[in-house]
């Protein structure tokens, strides 16, 4: 019976040792998460300025709106709209905008106010190496021998983007072409959109 009794003790031991452990970790893991997080957030504001100041050069301020129409199309988010400001004028709009890809990509756009791209840039891009990947790749040129992204700049969006009609596709890439064409085409028509309603 005190071997019975004495096995049942340890099991409890080693049943509030584990869970002390567990706790230890949460407890650890919470730490660390807590100032990683503050950090992740500020590198990730930090990005989204720089690519605010590379798709639209000629800006000098970017001031945060929240009144614009979100997208009819549910797969897709726009978020993050900003105005484009050079001294006190509104010259355009940039905003980013998330959606399906082969896999996922997060891009930035700026839309200046005739409606023309003024550039775009990926945040992230989650697509397959070798095919998808080449989209945000810098070193990637296409025959035309610019950028995949970079071609989209000076490019009239008002009436949307469609693959090898009005820009490029990435060779074997046809799935991530048809993904970045449906987030600038959203995007942009939530820039315009905006830029229309409030210039009148």
């Amino acid at each position: 019976m005190s071997n019975k009794n004495s096995g049942i003790g340890e099991m409890i031991k080693l049943g509030l040792i584990l869970v002390c452990y567990a706790v230890a970790s949460c407890t650890v893991l919470a730490v660390v998460n807590t100032f990683t997080s503050v950090k992740i957030t500020e590198n990730n504001i930090a990005a989204a300025n720089k690519a605010m100041a590379e798709v639209f050069a000629s800006a000098d301020n970017f001031v945060q709106v929240n009144d614009f129409e979100k997208s009819a199309n549910k797969k897709i988010t726009v978020s993050d709209v900003y105005l484009a400001q050079k001294g006190d004028k509104t010259v355009g709009a940039v905003a980013q905008v998330e959606g399906p890809t082969y896999d996922r990509a997060k891009i930035i756009v700026g839309i200046d106010s005739d409606g023309k791209v003024t550039g775009m840039q990926f945040l992230a891009n989650t697509d397959s190496p070798g095919f998808g990947l080449k989209a945000s790749d810098a070193t990637y040129k296409l025959s035309n021998g610019m950028t995949f992204f970079g071609q989209f700049t000076g490019k009239d969006a008002k009436n949307g983007f469609k693959t090898n009609v009005n820009f490029d596709a990435i060779s074997g890439a046809t799935i991530t072409s048809d993904g970045v064409a449906e987030l600038m085409t959203e995007g942009s028509a939530c820039l315009i959109k905006y830029l229309e309603a409030h210039n009148e």
